[in-house]
C-alpha cells in the first residue's frame, strides 16, 4: 500500500472515530470585551487583590508577538497607562508587559519613570529588555540626572545592555565619592567588556580603594570572558595573567588560570 493511502486510511479511521482532523490555530483570539475589563481593572489595581481579570491582557501580550498590528495596538494603551495616575502595582504590571512587546514608540513613557523612586526600577526592567537601540540610549541620557540609588540602578542596567558608548561616562564614575556608585561602575564595565572598558578597568585597579579591589577583579575577569569570546585572545591574555600573581585572592588566581587554558585550548 502507498504511502498517500496509508494516510487517507489513517484519516478515514479517525472521522469514523469521531475525531477532528483539523488543524487548530497557533493561538486563540483574545475576547475585546474582556481585555477592556481588564485595563479597566488596572485604574485601581492593587497588590493583593484578585488578578484573574488580568489574565486577558496577560493573553493579549502572547498572542501579540505574532500580529504586528494587534502588538502595536496593545502597546499604545499600556502606554496610556503609564502616563495616568493609575497605582504603582498596575504600573508594574505594565512595565512587565511592555517589557514583552515594547518597542520604541514606548520609551519615553518609560525614561519618565527613570527618575520616580517607586517606579525606578521597573522602567529600567523593561527598558533593559527592550531591544530598541532608543531604550538604551534613554537608559544612557538618565545617567547624568540621577542620584544615590537610582543612579547605582542606571549603571547596573547599562551593564545589562553592555552600551560600548557609555565607556566614558562610567569611567569616570569610577572615582565618585559614593563607593556604590563607583562598584556599580565597575562592574559595568567588565560587562561590557571591550578593549576600552577593559582598559579602564585596568588602569583603575592600580589605584582602587581597598574595599574595590576585589570588585576590580572580578570585574576584569568578566571582561577577559567577554574579550576572548568576541575572538580576542590576546586582549583578554594580558588580564588573566596580570591576575593569576600571589597578590591576587586564590579564587582569581584559579579563575585567571582556567582562563589561560581557555585561551591556549589546554584542557
Amino acid at each position: 500500500m502507498s504511502r498517500i493511502t496509508y494516510l487517507t486510511a489513517a484519516l478515514l479511521a479517525l472521522a469514523l472515530l469521531g475525531v477532528s482532523t483539523s488543524i487548530a490555530p497557533a493561538a486563540q483570539g483574545v475576547d475585546p470585551a474582556a481585555l477592556d475589563k481588564a485595563f479597566e481593572t488596572l485604574k485601581t489595581y492593587d497588590w493583593g487583590k484578585d488578578r484573574s481579570t488580568l489574565q486577558a491582557l496577560d493573553d493579549a501580550v502572547a498572542a501579540a508577538h505574532s500580529d504586528a498590528a494587534s502588538r502595536k495596538t496593545l502597546e499604545t494603551r499600556l502606554v496610556a497607562v503609564i502616563k495616568s495616575d493609575a497605582p504603582r502595582a498596575a504600573k508594574d504590571a505594565v512595565c512587565r508587559q511592555l517589557s514583552l512587546i515594547g518597542s520604541a514608540d514606548a520609551v519615553p513613557a518609560l525614561a519618565e519613570l527613570l527618575a520616580n523612586q517607586e517606579l525606578s526600577q521597573m522602567g529600567r526592567y523593561a527598558l533593559e529588555r527592550i531591544p530598541d537601540a532608543a531604550a538604551v540610549a534613554a537608559l544612557r541620557g538618565a545617567l547624568p540626572k540621577a542620584e544615590g540609588l537610582l543612579k547605582v540602578g542606571v549603571i547596573n542596567s547599562l551593564g545589562v545592555r553592555r552600551d560600548a558608548e557609555s565607556t566614558a561616562a562610567l569611567t569616570a564614575l569610577l572615582e565618585s565619592q559614593d563607593q556604590q556608585v563607583a562598584a556599580a561602575a565597575v562592574a559595568a564595565l567588565g560587562a561590557i567588556g571591550t578593549p576600552e572598558s577593559s582598559k579602564a578597568l585596568d588602569e583603575f585597579q592600580k589605584k582602587a580603594p581597598d574595599k574595590l579591589k576585589l570588585a576590580v577583579a572580578d570585574a576584569r575577569l568578566c571582561s577577559a570572558e567577554r574579550l576572548l569570546a568576541a575572538g580576542k585572545k590576546l586582549e583578554a591574555m594580558a588580564i588573566y595573567n596580570s591576575l593569576k600573581g600571589e597578590d591576587q585572592p586564590k579564587h582569581v588566581r584559579l579563575a585567571a588560570v582556567r582562563g589561560l587554558l581557555a585561551v591556549t585550548g589546554t584542557k
